[in-house]
């Protein structure tokens, strides 16, 4: 049976490892051993964080709408309520863009509600 060298993969394998800590300060972006946790750690925050992202946008737009409710003299909860009982089915993003963009549409929303 022939001899396998493997040196050519496996050089490979830790030159993409270090590619993707490219940045990271001290030993985390040359050392292997380092590199490689910091990579798996980086990835786990990097999933973990899109959902936050996610979070913390639907937190903000909850803000907008409100300030703009506000502005017209309701409340968020309301409003929400208001446009679930007229069947007008905006959701949080789009109401947020209206609110901050274009105020006078957003008060002949409060209006219909």
């Amino acid at each position: 049976m022939p001899r396998v060298k493997r040196g050519v993969g496996h050089v490979k394998h830790r030159n993409n490892i270090l590619k993707r800590v490219k940045g990271f300060q001290g030993g985390r972006k040359n050392l292997i051993k380092l590199a490689k946790t910091a990579q798996i750690k980086a990835g786990a925050y990097a999933f973990k964080d899109r959902k936050v992202k996610k979070r913390l946008n639907r937190g903000n737009w909850n803000v907008n709408v409100n300030a703009g409710a506000r502005l017209n003299g309701t409340s968020f909860s309301k409003l929400m309520g208001g446009l679930r009982a007229k069947k007008i089915d905006l959701n949080r993003k789009v109401l947020a863009q209206i609110a901050t963009e274009y105020p006078e549409v957003f008060k002949k929303l409060v209006e219909a509600v």
